[in-house]
């Protein structure tokens, strides 16, 4: 504690010695210390810092560039006063933002995305990692609850999974991470021509005639051996298939049955996987070339 005061006061002496070359340090704006660390602290006392002959008054949490950084750092500060600013706008638009009448569902999301959730995100790559710990991400979660409550006008027993589809709004916990990552994607290469994805409206989709089918007309089939591979699942159960077709020789079959609590992506994985492993164990393969798994529409 007492080596931490004497560093501290030391390098702001130097400040008095700035002035004999026209660079000062603006008392007016530096009139708080802080103490950053995550141990306990024994000792009950303040810190003892000095600027120019003026104490420094201690304080447990510091507001800078807009970030509030407590003494810790684990800015919950900050997302509990973020939240809170978020809270009183959105109450603010309850008049006029009821049930039945009021904005329109197209207004408040552009409320939303151009005024709400900038505040809710702003300075994220600094604290988003603090969203690991369910406490900060629920207080986010209960902020974005709330609009989009409003927007959907959904009653309040409606979950917030159910509302950010109806609102088509992404989750606030997602949007931060990916607000975080895009930072440091942009400013690792900064100097490169980056192409990053972005959202686009339904109305903004290539329409399906639009699309263009990738053809082959090329007859000679590099790959004789073919095995087509299939899964389903139904009221009778879950199974898998397999199809194995080669010139000359019978179509194979391979059935197998899963049980009832597995998937259709389950089932359809496990006979790519049956495939894979009747190629590898099957001895009279290893002499061709090519084998060719085909997954069944």
């Amino acid at each position: 504690m007492s080596e931490v005061e004497n560093i501290a006061n030391t390098e702001l002496k130097k400040s008095q010695c700035g002035q004999k070359i026209t660079r000062s340090v603006s008392t007016t704006k530096s009139q708080k210390v802080m103490l950053m660390t995550r141990r306990k602290r024994k000792e009950r006392k303040d810190l003892e810092v000095y600027l120019n002959n003026k104490h420094l008054r201690e304080v447990k949490t510091m507001k800078y560039l807009g970030i509030i950084i407590d003494n810790k750092p684990t800015f919950r500060e900050h997302v509990t006063h973020v939240t809170e600013k978020c809270r009183k706008i959105i109450f603010s638009l309850s008049k006029s933002a009821k049930l039945n009448w009021g904005l329109s569902h197209k207004a408040l999301k552009t409320l939303y995305t151009g005024g709400i959730q900038p505040l809710l995100l702003y300075g994220a790559p600094v604290w988003a990692e603090i969203l690991e710990k369910t406490g900060h991400k629920k207080k986010l979660t209960r902020v974005q609850r709330l609009i989009n409550i409003k927007i959907a006008k959904a009653y309040r027993t409606v979950s917030n999974d159910a509302l950010c589809i109806i609102t088509g709004l992404t989750p606030i916990h997602i949007k931060t991470k990916e607000t975080a990552e895009l930072y440091k994607i942009v400013r690792g290469n900064r100097h490169k021509n980056l192409q990053i994805d972005h959202d686009k409206l339904h109305k903004q989709w290539l329409h399906p005639a639009a699309r263009i089918i990738a053809t082959n007309n090329n007859t000679d089939d590099p790959t004789p051996i073919k095995f087509f591979t299939d899964g389903s699942k139904s009221e009778q159960g879950v199974g898998a298939g397999i199809a194995i077709k080669r010139p000359g020789t019978p179509t194979v079959k391979l059935m197998y049955r899963m049980d009832t609590r597995c998937s259709n992506n389950q089932a359809e994985a496990f006979a790519i996987l049956k495939a894979l492993e009747y190629i590898k164990t099957t001895q009279t393969y290893e002499k061709d070339k090519a084998v060719t798994v085909l997954q069944t529409a």
